[in-house]
């Protein structure tokens, strides 16, 4: 189990806020942006330490982004990549989580 996924994408989703709100001004992106960033960070960070609820934090962050980005998929490139980085990290960690509790 790795924690590289949950910091790779709580660095993009950090970034990805700022740069919304940069961008256009908008706070939502901000605070979207930063929240499920964070929960990302906190998740690597507790997966990295051995600590109990990492995988668990992580896939919840993936389906919180998954379910927010999922209905602005096509709607440009950005969305169509949070989408897709959500479910495959989701689908990493929810493999992860499944194969654990076997």
């Amino acid at each position: 189990m790795s924690a590289i996924p949950a910091f790779v994408m709580g660095t993009l989703c950090i970034v990805g806020g700022v740069t919304g709100y940069v961008r256009t001004r908008s706070i939502p992106s901000l605070v979207a942006g930063v929240g499920v960033g964070a929960l990302y960070l906190y998740s690597g960070n507790s997966i990295r330490k051995h600590s109990s609820g990492g995988l668990e934090t992580a896939l919840g962050a993936s389906a919180v982004l998954l379910l927010s980005s999922l209905p602005r998929f096509s709607k440009g490139p950005i969305p169509a990549m949070l989408t897709v980085t959500s479910a495959v990290t989701g689908a990493y960690y929810g493999k992860t989580v499944y194969n654990l509790r076997q």
